[in-house]
């Protein structure tokens, strides 16, 4: 029998045997029974078909290297089964080494069969038989040709999309070491890119590099993306925050070697984010936080002090006589003390603590850790006599005074609306007892 006819007559048995194989890829399980047999039938017939066809050395000498002739799918015109089934493959997720594997499986499906069934082979099944390997070899070739050319595209257009972003987007070795950058890196980063490749981020002073080096070691390992910011004036004066986007490259194992990386210049939208939260969280007039964020804050306080037991101490105050003043100096007259109290207010306490606008002739302030009660006392004073100093308006000096109330947590109150009630209630009882007066809400019911 020849080899053709043989194959022929056994090829539901020759594919049953290669499906088996097949079935065993992973891209394979999301095919059915036709996907993964259809074109390897049609290969096997087209192999039948070339077997009875007159070749000369020349043209089989070619075929063992995969150059045989073009021109030998469907038809006998346009691409061989060999290419559409390249072409499916790729496109079904195979890889290289997958779809080899197919073909290595079909040849050994066919050669194992035939030797069942052929103990004693004749010089022209041998003959047969080594075509039969020629032409095997020349489908590979085939096949693997799409894979060759998408690839060159999918370089090609790949090059053309980094080179046309704005983005900046360069890729990592394992070591953290830039091999490879994009135009707008190299724009960005303010270097030619011969003084990028090979460095790493420590190599060329960034100041982020110490906060990324652990997320690019969780990428790696996890091979999960990871999106974060940083803060960095980069040599080109472009920009200053930054988000990233970090994201492993997998390769055919499906082990990680490389890290791409993608930043996104966001400060005019950071900024513009941050001036709306300031200005929702801080008088205008006097750059103060209000009334929300001392809240905000007094409450973060309340948390760690349950943690830690640490005092804090709320001093409400209100402006006597201020709007007399306002009145009789008008407005803008009036928002300049207002704007010089809020200084002298900040110089009279520490950084950590905190001064605040409540609106109008009202201010708070929230000391932290203070643990006796003189020393709320000495502050309280301090601020008293920071306003008694007299304020130089339109050529005017004009004096004023302040009524302050004290209240604690967690002695008066534990949360921040009832500390600032409690101290708002002394604040009262001090302006009843004249000016420059300071009481304290545990004493109101003495």
């Amino acid at each position: 029998m020849r080899f053709s006819d043989f194959i022929r007559a056994e090829i539901e048995p020759i594919l049953q045997a290669w499906e088996e194989f097949a079935e065993t890829i992973l891209p394979a399980e999301r095919m059915d029974r036709s996907g993964l047999r259809d074109h390897a039938r049609e290969m096997l017939l087209a192999i039948a078909d070339d077997l009875e066809s007159h070749q000369s050395e020349e043209e089989r000498a070619a075929k063992s290297k995969g150059h045989g002739p073009e021109g030998k799918g469907p038809k006998g015109k346009g691409p061989s089964w060999a290419e559409v089934h390249g072409g499916d493959r790729h496109s079904s997720g195979f890889s290289v080494m997958e779809t080899v594997s197919e073909f290595r499986a079909l040849r050994s499906s066919v050669v194992s069969l035939w030797s069942k069934t052929h103990l004693i082979v004749s010089e022209r099944q041998l003959g047969d038989l080594t075509r039969f390997h020629e032409a095997i070899d020349q489908a590979v070739a085939e096949s693997l040709e799409h894979y060759a050319t998408v690839k060159e595209m999918e370089t090609r257009l790949f090059g053309a999309i980094l080179v046309a972003s704005p983005d900046p987007i360069f890729v990592l070795d394992l070591e953290g070491r830039f091999i490879y950058a994009n135009k707008a890196t190299a724009d960005l980063f303010g270097l030619e890119l011969e003084a990028i490749l090979g460095k790493t981020a420590f190599d060329l002073g960034f100041s982020f590099a110490s906060d990324i080096k652990p997320n690019l070691v969780t990428v790696i390992a996890e091979q999960s993306s990871f999106r974060g910011k940083f803060i960095h004036r980069f040599n080109s004066g472009i920009g200053e925050r930054f988000e990233y986007l970090l994201a492993p490259v997998l390769d055919e194992h499906h082990h990680t070697e490389a890290t791409v990386c993608i930043l996104q210049d966001v400060t005019e939208r950071t900024l513009a984010e941050e001036k709306v939260w300031h200005n929702a969280h801080h008088d205008l007039l006097t750059g103060l936080p209000n009334r929300r964020l001392f809240l905000d804050r007094l409450d973060q306080e309340i948390k760690q002090a349950k943690r830690g037991k640490a005092p804090i101490a709320v001093l409400f105050m209100d402006l006597d006589g201020f709007k007399d003043i306002n009145d009789s100096l008008g407005h803008d007259a009036g928002d300049r003390i207002l704007s010089e109290v809020a200084e002298r207010l900040t110089d009279c306490v520490r950084e950590a603590d905190t001064v605040a606008r409540m609106g109008g002739d009202e201010f708070t302030v929230m000391l932290t850790g203070a643990q006796q009660r003189k020393d709320v006392e000495f502050v309280a004073r301090a601020i008293i006599n920071a306003l008694e100093r007299p304020f130089r308006i339109a050529e005017q000096t004009v004096g004023l005074s302040a009524s302050i109330g004290v209240s604690f947590y967690p002695q008066d109150a534990c949360s921040p609306p009832a500390l600032l009630e409690a101290a708002d209630q002394a604040m009262y009882k001090a302006k009843d007892s004249g000016s420059d007066r300071m009481c304290f809400y545990d004493t109101l019911y003495e």
